[in-house]
């Protein structure tokens, strides 16, 4: 079967000016034109769509796309299968964020009591299931599945004193960041208060200290540009080397 430019626009959701642009870059060619020009879809076209749609939604960009689809290797099952466990991971954490926010209801409503804990625990399991989906697979291999699980159990136990305390030490961690980027003078107070604030920052969640796993972990930052990136675009310049340099530096058990 072949379908118009105007029907797969109207089944996908996406414009017929977007389906042209994706002609005109080659990541998405009609099967055919017509004897008078006009372009037609068939089901190979349908179903290339629909896996350019899928990545789109995880926030890749076209040329990202482009690559993957033309790979030879590519696994359109594996894809999917992929695909529908972030999906999955998605709606777990919208529907705790939900619950959260009903809950939040009854007790301003007067019709149920919600403790401090009740109140974090949707935002807490939120940063701990981004964590997971953003760095699981890195820090399980790094550090081991009972190490991990120990530490998001103690997350998930923060009072809420612990969580804005904790936040309250990310604060002023990068605050002494931006100090120690004027100078970059490792023997300076501020590299020593950094490892500091890392240290206490990171004993929310660690179930114990080790200078070793602490050095591993900046070594971490550094490597990979998802962990730097996060100190990074927070600070607004260039910081996680300071910190992996302030941590090996003072870091000691």
């Amino acid at each position: 079967m072949r379908y118009s430019i105007k029907q797969v626009a109207d089944m996908s959701g996406i414009s017929t000016r977007t389906l042209r642009y994706y002609d005109q870059i080659d990541l998405l060619k009609p099967a055919k034109l017509s004897d008078s020009g006009y372009r037609l879809y068939g089901e190979k076209e349908i179903n290339r769509l629909q896996q350019i749609l899928l990545y789109r939604s995880l926030g890749m960009k076209l040329e990202q796309i482009h690559s993957v689809l033309d790979n030879p290797d590519f696994n359109t099952l594996a894809a999917l299968e992929e695909h529908q466990c972030k999906l999955v991971a998605e709606k777990e954490r919208i529907n705790q964020l939900l619950a959260t926010v009903k809950k939040t209801i009854q007790h301003t409503k007067g019709e149920i009591t919600m403790t401090a804990e009740e109140k974090f625990e949707g935002f807490k399991k939120e940063r701990l299931e981004e964590n997971e989906r953003l760095y699981g697979k890195e820090i399980r291999e790094k550090y081991g599945e009972k190490t991990i699980e120990a530490s998001n159990k103690k997350w998930m136990n923060l009072s809420e004193a612990d969580f804005q305390e904790m936040q309250r030490i990310e604060d002023e961690l990068f605050a002494k960041l931006e100090q120690l980027a004027e100078t970059k003078d490792l023997d300076a107070a501020e590299a020593k208060e950094v490892y500091e604030h890392h240290k206490k920052w990171l004993m929310y969640s660690w179930p114990d200290y080790s200078a070793e796993a602490h050095k591993g972990l900046v070594q971490m930052y550094l490597a990979d540009e998802r962990f730097a990136k996060y100190y990074n675009d927070r600070a607004g310049r260039e910081v996680v080397s300071l910190l992996h340099d302030a941590v090996v530096k003072y870091a000691t058990d």
